[in-house]
């Protein structure tokens, strides 16, 4: 995410705040001392991609098996679980902090359940890194036949919303659901700390508004999101990704926990912790709101609680001149722009489809990561993350106090949500009206939708695999018998099957920069045949919790897998380690023998794939791919992802000495520049080329590296740095062979000036090619999706392959994989001359 700072004219503020007592009682604690040390307040942002060549394979490989365990909802509470020690670890990095290190974590979960019957620990699931990851809830004590009770009032909420807003059982006696999600910047660690400090508060409060509250809520504590970066002092896991960017993808352990946690336990509040913008940012968000929202539900509450949130933090004492802590911010009200809640890839954001009507981001004031960390002294560190911890604990317990007074209302605004879905009734737009107590609100603040009556997803393996990420979303998935899959969009959560299902929308116009992706069609590029439809198909429909297997393999002969798909990758690449002799037909699909009809068979099995009877024979003998990488994190995962080997490496690894005969093929995106490359290591790469090993590059850094090589001459057009979205291309070329007519880019490239021999690959549409997303023009008119149009975005040449657009983009454009991977097969094989015409 990029850094954005500017200044924008505030939003009236509204006049009558929600008061937050101090008073006896209360849940809110007395302010620690801080002393003084101002900071700019600025939004975060990503920093660069330091770890991608770090990510090991057994985090890949974990990442892509790990499952989430589940616990039978109907288990009463407590839940005791006594957790193993972690061994003590001195370089994790929260200790200079003054924080609490990993490793004691199980040992403190476990002396907090031994203070009642409030606290219970579960094991949620094990991160990239292989840590694992708690839940905690803390609740008044239940039977099973409570807790049983207790979840048959979640289902009908979900799934009968009409009946549950009739309901007087739910309304007496339901326990309102609140999620704090902790930690999932590793190196953003106070919400962990005031977590365990508040656990341990509501553990041994006796007075009655603690009891009233445990009584009628549930409270649930994802303690630490990212271990693996708490640990390591990284904003990222151990895959090098950023997981408040995984929502929608949920590529990692982490983010299916998450997903999982929000799925299973429906809040109806949530705040996600973060760090560092002074003075503390609590959401809701500026402009351009997501479109598929309840965003009058959402708003009203998210608002509110913003507002008690202020009070408590401002509340603390801290000011400018004594403690370095500026008041309080609210973006919707104080800012115009620069803070949007657009994609859902953020946690609150994601969970606003699963029932959250308050949902926040909090980031907390003083910096103690990056260069503050490395730089500062400790005891200043540590008074940093002590004015830290306390800020979270003052907003956390304002939460607490908004959930426990607004208590029946919230339940109601989550029924409502829920009935719009299921009725396919209209979205009320926001205004002063519809949403009073809200101050400002404008036409700048309406974005609605058009929901079609349903979607029809085609069953192959592509379906397939989206519709078991729509299942795995909670979405209600129909099909016919041997029909396409259905989405019936008449459900609870329309509003998230849209999100992923639709277009998105050109927003280039609304606002002059997005804080990150502003579209993410699973529709457009997961390479499934998405369409909608105006009504349901005349034929019974049945739901279903799983996609049915598209493996298959022809009875006889030999066999053809197309190669147009992820999943076919990782299958070839399986049979090509174990030495199946595999070959390459000239419309880029793979052959194979019939000889291997079980070796295929168990491919088909592992990675729900076709093999087809074929009468090719293949033009070319494939062989295992080994590629060298300098590429992002999600560029890595991605090529994991589909089987091939890879090994990491950077200026720096090639000017240490790096074996070559360890590689076929080079990937070049980021991390490599060949004039920083020592004499010595130039003839070593010169070699290795010369000996007919290809290049795939992407960006500018990959055509540059192209051209600094000799390898392929084309001259690299920037578009906006800001841009990215889906948008239309036109594929003409056997890389881009069977790809989807749609691509992702970010910070989008064309190429000019095509030497000799080179070849369009893929082109940009012409007209606008932008579908979805947030594409300008510069302030002269160049670099806008008009001066792309019609330009070259994937070019080829014997000896490299060059992508301007964002094929792998953080593992998610499923559909636009396989280019990379013919891309590499076919630069891995160049001395054979085998760059064919598709058929």
């Amino acid at each position: 995410m990029r850094t954005i700072a500017r200044a924008v004219p505030p939003r009236p503020v509204l006049i009558t705040a929600v008061a937050l007592t101090t008073a006896a009682g209360s849940l809110l604690l007395q302010p620690r001392v801080a002393g003084a040390d101002p900071r700019p307040a600025t939004r975060e942002g990503s920093g660069p991609d330091r770890y991608a060549g770090l990510a090991p394979a057994t985090a890949a490989r974990r990442a892509l098996t790990a499952t989430v365990p589940r616990t039978d909802p109907r288990l009463g509470y407590p839940r005791r679980q006594v957790l193993s020690p972690d061994p003590a670890n001195p370089a994790d990095a929260s200790v200079k902090l003054g924080l609490t290190p990993y490793h004691a974590l199980a040992a403190r979960l476990n002396a907090l359940q031994r203070l009642g019957d409030r606290v219970s620990v579960e094991v949620a699931g094990v991160s990239a890194g292989g840590h694992r990851l708690y839940l905690v809830t803390v609740t008044a004590p239940e039977t099973t036949d409570q807790a049983t009770a207790q979840e048959r009032m979640r289902d009908l909420i979900e799934n009968a919303p009409a009946t549950a807003a009739k309901s007087p059982e739910i309304k007496a006696g339901y326990k309102t659901p609140v999620l704090f999600d902790n930690n999932i910047h590793g190196d953003e660690r106070e919400g962990t700390d005031a977590s365990l400090d508040l656990i341990s508060q509501l553990a041994t409060s006796n007075d009655a508004r603690t009891e009233d509250l445990l009584a009628h809520s549930r409270l649930y504590f994802n303690l630490t999101a990212n271990p693996d970066g708490r640990i390591a002092n990284t904003r990222t896991n151990a895959n090098g990704f950023d997981l408040n960017r995984d929502l929608i993808t949920a590529s990692q352990p982490e983010t299916r926990t998450i997903r999982a946690i929000t799925i299973d336990k429906q809040p109806a509040v949530l705040l996600d912790l973060h760090g560092y913008v002074n003075g503390t940012l609590i959401e809701p968000t500026t402009p351009p709101h997501g479109e598929n929202y309840e965003y009058d539900l959402f708003l009203k509450n998210t608002y509110a609680n913003a507002l008690g949130m202020e009070t408590a933090v401002n509340g603390l004492g801290y000011t400018p001149a004594k403690d370095g802590v500026s008041p309080a911010q609210i973006p919707f009200r104080d800012q115009a722009e620069g803070w949007d809640d657009w994609p859902p890839v953020f946690t609150p954001q994601y969970a606003a489809f699963q029932g959250a009507v308050a949902a926040h981001t909090v980031e907390i004031p003083l910096q103690v990561n990056n260069a503050a960390y490395d730089t500062l002294p400790t005891a200043e560190l540590h008074r940093r993350a002590a004015v830290n911890v306390a800020v979270a604990g003052a907003a956390m317990r304002a939460t607490l106090d908004f959930a426990r007074s607004h208590r029946t209302s919230l339940i109601a605004d989550q029924i409502e949500m829920f009935r719009r879905g299921a009725a396919g009734a209209e979205q009320v737009p926001v205004s002063a009206r519809t949403v009073p107590g809200v101050p400002g609100i404008g036409p700048e603040d309406v974005y609605t939708t058009e929901f079609p009556r349903a979607y029809t997803i085609a069953a192959d393996t592509a379906g397939a695999r989206l519709v078991a990420h729509l299942l795995a979303n909670d979405v209600h998935v129909l099909r016919a018998a041997n029909g396409p899959y259905v989405v019936d969009m008449h459900q609870p959560k329309r509003g998230l099957a849209n999100a992923l299902l639709a277009d998105g929308r050109d927003i280039s116009d609304k606002v002059t920069a997005m804080y990150d992706i502003s579209a993410w069609s699973l529709g457009r590029l997961w390479g499934a045949t998405v369409r909608t439809a105006t009504s349901l198909p005349g034929t019974p429909l049945a739901a279903i919790t799983a996609p049915s297997p598209a493996a298959y393999v022809a009875p006889h002969g030999d066999l053809r897998l197309r190669l147009t798909d992820p999943a076919e990758f990782a299958a070839v690449n399986s049979l090509l380690q174990r030495g199946i002799p595999v070959r390459r037909a000239a419309d880029g699909s793979a052959i194979v023998p019939e000889s291997a009809w079980a070796k295929a068979t168990e491919a088909a099995g592992t990675y729900d794939v076709a093999f087809d009877a074929t009468t090719l024979s293949g033009t070319t003998a494939l062989h295992p791919v080994r590629v060298a990488a300098a590429v992002t994190a999600g560029e890595l995962f991605a090529l994991r992802e589909m089987n091939f080997e890879v090994t990491p490496v950077s200026t720096d690894i090639l000017n240490a000495g790096f074996d070559w005969s360890k590689a076929d093929v080079l990937f070049v995106s980021a991390g490599l520049e060949y004039e920083d490359l020592t004499p010595a290591a130039r003839t070593a790469l010169r070699a290795f080329l010369s000996t007919g090993h290809g290049l795939v590059g992407r960006g500018v850094t990959g055509a540059a590296f192209a051209s600094a090589t000799g390898l392929l001459t084309a001259t690299p057009v920037e578009g906006d740095e800001e841009a990215n979205g889906v948008v239309r291309v036109v594929n003409s070329g056997p890389v881009t062979a069977g790809a989807p007519p749609h691509a992702f880019v970010y910070s989008p490239v064309w190429f000019t000036g095509l030497g000799p021999g080179v070849r369009v690959e893929q082109s940009y549409a012409t007209g606008n090619p932008l579908v979805a997303g947030h594409w300008r023009a510069s302030a002269d008119g160049s670099g806008g999706p008009g001066e792309a149009a019609g330009r070259p975005s994937v070019v080829s040449g014997p000896r490299a392959v060059l992508f301007g657009t964002e094929p792998l983009f953080r593992d998610h454009p499923k559909g636009e994989l396989p280019q990379v991977g013919r891309a590499l097969f076919t630069m891995a094989h160049a001395s054979s001359g085998s760059v064919e015409e598709s058929r």
